[in-house]
């Protein structure tokens, strides 16, 4: 008996304070745009203060000031109208362009681009290959905007893919092009 009693307040003890623990965490709260007795509009909606920047999202979210954050919206919003490769071709672009690829085409288009893919493979329509002569002879540009507006029964990856990213899979693309059709004489 006399170990039963401790047990048992020690058990009420940790039952009331999981009890208060839950408190902390479902405290009441008005969820937006319901109706609220405490201002006098009747909704618990509140608009921002006049004048209010949102810094979290956009140009401003990468700095406090939003200087660094909108030459990086600058250099997007250029590389999103270029015609043709706007950036350099080098190790590390293409390093970096079959690391997407990888990530977001080859699922469907295969690691060597031929359209043989795991998606394909399990029942989805195949895409074309890449080393076919149309896609061969089309222009950067063609790429690019397949990858931001999809084509057929791809969908869109503008929302996950940004621009700079997406060219680097266009110069990924192009050395897939030229290793399948590079001749022994080529360097």
């Amino acid at each position: 008996m006399k170990l039963l009693l401790p047990s048992l307040v020690a058990l009420l003890m940790l039952a009331g304070c999981e009890r208060t623990m839950r408190d902390m965490y479902d405290q009441p709260r008005y969820k937006p745009m319901h109706a609220s007795p405490l201002f006098r509009d009747g909704t618990s909606a509140r608009s921002p203060v006049p004048g209010t920047v949102a810094a979290s999202s956009g140009v401003l979210a990468g700095t406090s000031s939003g200087r660094a954050g909108g030459r990086r919206e600058e250099f997007l919003s250029r590389l999103e109208k270029a015609q043709e490769m706007p950036l350099p071709v080098t190790l590390e672009l293409l390093r970096r362009g079959q690391d997407r690829f990888n990530i977001f085409c080859a699922p469907c288009h295969s690691p060597v681009g031929d359209g043989d893919g795991m998606v394909a493979r399990r029942g989805f329509p195949p895409p074309p290959s890449y080393h076919i002569d149309r896609l061969r002879s089309a222009p950067d540009r063609h790429f690019f905007d397949v990858i931001t507006r999809g084509y057929g029964v791809m969908f869109p990856y503008a929302n996950r893919i940004e621009p700079d990213d997406r060219w680097a899979i266009v110069a990924y693309i192009r050395a897939l092009q030229l290793s399948q059709y590079a001749s022994a004489k080529d360097e």
